[in-house]
C-alpha cells in the first residue's frame, strides 16, 4: 500500500501508533444555507478503535473567529491541541473516520502542514472492523505530550488568491471537489449561493471511493484525476473537507504543488461582489 494510505493489518501491528477519530456529524442541506453539524465524539464513544481518541474538527481543532466552519487554526494553537490529544513529536499518527473518509483527510491535511507525518486508514472504521479486528466502547485515558509544529509553506490559498486567477493575475487550475449536482448549482448547499467559482473545474471527491468509503485503485484514481494540467492545483469544496481527500489522491501521485483554499465556497458565496456560475464546467 502506498502513503499516506494504509490499511487495518498495518495499523494492528503498529499498538505504539496515536490513532484519532475525525469524525463530524453532517447532514444534507434541506435548504440553502443550511449548515447543520454535530461532534461526532458520540457515535466515537459508542465504538472506536483500542485507544483511539476523538479529534474534534468541528471546534476543538478549527478557529472560532472567523464565521466560516472549519478553519484552520495557526499553527501553534493546532499543535498545542494535538498535544492534549497525545500527538507529541516523533509519534506514528493514523487518522481515520467513521463517514467515507473526508474527514480524516482532512485532519492528515492539517497534520501535514504543521510538519506531522500522518497516515489515513484506508475505509476508515468500517474496514477495521471488516478485517476482523476488535473495536471498543467508553472512555480513553490520553497523555498529553509536546508537539512542535513545523508548518509547510504552499498548503494553503485565499480569498485574493483566487480573485488574482480570475484576474489572469496568476496560474493554476482551480478545482471544485464537490458533488456535481452541487457544481453545478442544482440542488441546496450550506452556503449562501449556489454554484462554482467561474472557471474552476469539478473532481468530486466522493468519486475518488467505492462503496466502502476505501479510495480507488491507483489506475483509476489517475484516470479521474488526469483532466488536470501541470502546474499548481487549488482545489476548493464547502469548507476544506472534500477538497483534502483530493488533496491526498494527488499528494500520493507526486503531486507537490497542491493547495487548498480553506475558506473555500462558505467564504466566498457569502460575499455578494464575487462571482458564481451556475451549470456545467465551460
Amino acid at each position: 500500500m502506498s502513503g499516506p494510505l494504509v490499511d487495518a493489518a498495518w495499523l494492528a501491528a503498529r499498538p505504539e501508533a496515536v490513532v484519532l477519530d475525525a469524525t463530524v456529524v453532517l447532514p444534507a442541506p434541506r435548504h440553502d444555507g443550511d449548515h447543520r453539524s454535530s461532534s461526532g465524539r458520540y457515535g466515537w464513544a459508542r465504538e472506536h478503535i483500542p485507544g483511539s481518541v476523538h479529534a474534534d474538527l468541528l471546534d476543538d481543532l478549527s478557529d472560532p473567529a472567523p464565521p466560516q466552519h472549519f478553519t484552520r487554526p495557526e499553527p501553534g494553537v493546532l499543535a498545542g491541541r494535538l498535544g492534549r490529544l497525545g500527538v507529541v513529536d516523533g509519534a506514528t499518527v493514523v487518522v481515520y473516520d467513521r463517514a467515507g473518509g473526508l474527514w480524516a483527510a482532512r485532519l492528515w491535511w492539517l497534520l501535514r502542514w504543521i510538519g506531522v507525518e500522518a497516515y489515513v486508514l484506508d475505509g476508515g472504521l468500517a474496514a477495521w472492523a471488516a478485517a476482523g479486528l476488535p473495536t471498543e466502547s467508553g472512555p480513553v485515558t490520553t497523555v498529553p505530550g509536546t508537539l512542535t509544529p513545523r508548518p509547510r509553506d504552499g498548503l494553503w490559498v485565499g480569498r485574493d488568491d483566487l480573485v488574482s486567477w480570475l484576474d489572469g493575475a496568476a496560474e493554476a487550475t482551480v478545482v471544485c471537489a464537490l458533488a456535481p449536482e452541487v457544481f453545478r448549482g442544482e440542488t441546496p448547499t450550506r452556503y449562501a449561493r449556489r454554484g462554482h467559482i467561474p472557471g474552476s473545474v469539478n473532481v468530486p471527491a466522493r468519486a475518488l471511493t467505492d462503496h466502502d468509503g476505501r479510495y480507488l485503485d491507483v489506475g483509476e484514481l489517475r484516470a479521474a484525476t488526469s483532466g488536470l494540467a501541470d502546474g499548481p492545483v487549488w482545489i476548493y469544496c464547502g469548507g476544506g473537507v472534500s477538497a483534502a481527500a483530493l488533496a491526498l489522491v494527488l499528494i500520493r501521485q507526486g503531486r507537490d504543488d497542491v493547495a487548498i483554499y480553506d475558506g473555500s465556497l462558505e467564504e466566498w458565496a457569502a460575499d455578494p461582489a464575487l462571482p458564481l456560475a451556475i451549470g456545467a464546467a465551460r
